[in-house]
């Protein structure tokens, strides 16, 4: 049975449509990035698999309950981090803990011992007496990981954990999303590669309500294989510059890279007819080049291809 398992999910507001008919299944033990931009349906998904919204149509079950009609075993099987971690701020650490603990039906007899487990496991040990307020984001952070491991639960689902962290509470952040991983599945949305790159083996690509692309990385990075990027440094307006390139034929994404006053542009093409494509893009920039440079496609392009460039082709 799986961990996770969505059919064909659907959420609306009014004429708007969020999630649109969505399918996907997560085993036991899986981690998992739900990629995608904003708005592009993430936490929509989410806050109907933790129960906190319901679904216009579709099945959603975690843990094999169903969280339209056995929301209490879901919820009991089931931590979760949302975007905005709700800690009582006022609290020490520990005593959080324990309320909460107590609030997801941990027996009494284990509570001080799982408390200090949950403690122990996101590296908050050592400011258990410290009231939450008082500490950095980054730690809080860690308390609010803390609070959805404190009752042991079988699935572990996290919404933009590092969302307002610094570069080294990121890294803090993913290494103990890491570290907490074994025996517990985990789902966790996020709009950075790098955190899929290093912490998953499997990702979902969403956008606008439809899931893109489902795979393990090493086959999404072969979807990749086939792409070059070409890089140009241009003399002329880059805006201007852009437009020229988004209309040049064998396409496939092109960016405005401009930084620093450096205007800098970078399209995306098949490599098979690559000469082609880079000769119909400098004529199209009319000659206004500084420079030129070529090099094999990432994992980012993918994500970038799927949510904001032409439509994709399909990949041998």
């Amino acid at each position: 049975m799986p961990a996770i398992e969505v059919q064909g999910l659907v959420k609306r507001y009014g004429a708007r449509t969020a999630v649109d008919g969505i399918s996907f299944t997560i085993d036991d033990g899986e981690i998992v990035g739900f990629l995608g931009p904003n708005g592009a349906g993430k936490s929509t998904t989410l806050r109907i698999l933790t129960c906190f919204q319901p679904a216009t149509a579709g099945v959603a079950r975690v843990a094999g309950y169903d969280v339209f009609t056995e929301s209490v075993q879901v919820r009991e099987n089931m931590g979760y981090l949302p975007e905005s971690t709700p800690l009582y701020t006022e609290m020490r650490v520990r005593d959080y803990l324990d309320y909460r603990a107590t609030l997801k039906g941990v027996r009494r007899r284990d509570r001080r011992a799982w408390v200090e487990s949950a403690m122990e496991r996101c590296h908050v040990s050592d400011v258990a007496d410290r009231i939450i307020g008082h500490l950095s984001k980054g730690y809080r952070q860690r308390v609010g990981l803390a609070d959805a491991l404190v009752h042991r639960p079988k699935v572990l689902i996290l919404d933009e954990p590092t969302s307002g962290l610094d570069p080294n509470q990121v890294r803090d952040v993913r290494d103990l999303v890491k570290e907490i991983s074994g025996g517990t599945t985990v789902l966790f949305s996020t709009h950075t590669i790098p955190w899929v790159e290093q912490v998953c083996r499997r990702a979902i690509v969403i956008n606008r309500g439809k899931i893109v692309a489902d795979g393990t990385l090493p086959e999404l990075r072969r979807m990749v294989e086939p792409w070059s990027r070409v890089e140009f440094r241009v003399t002329s307006d880059p805006a201007a510059a852009l437009r020229a390139l988004e209309a040049v034929p064998g396409v496939l994404l092109a960016e405005n890279l401009t930084a620093g006053g450096e205007p800098r542009l970078r399209i995306l093409a098949e490599t098979a007819g690559l000469d082609g494509v880079v000769s119909a893009a400098r004529a199209a920039l009319g000659g206004g080049i500084d420079g030129e440079e070529r090099s094999p496609a990432a994992f980012e392009d993918l994500f970038t291809k799927l949510t904001r460039g032409r439509a994709i082709q399909e990949a041998a």
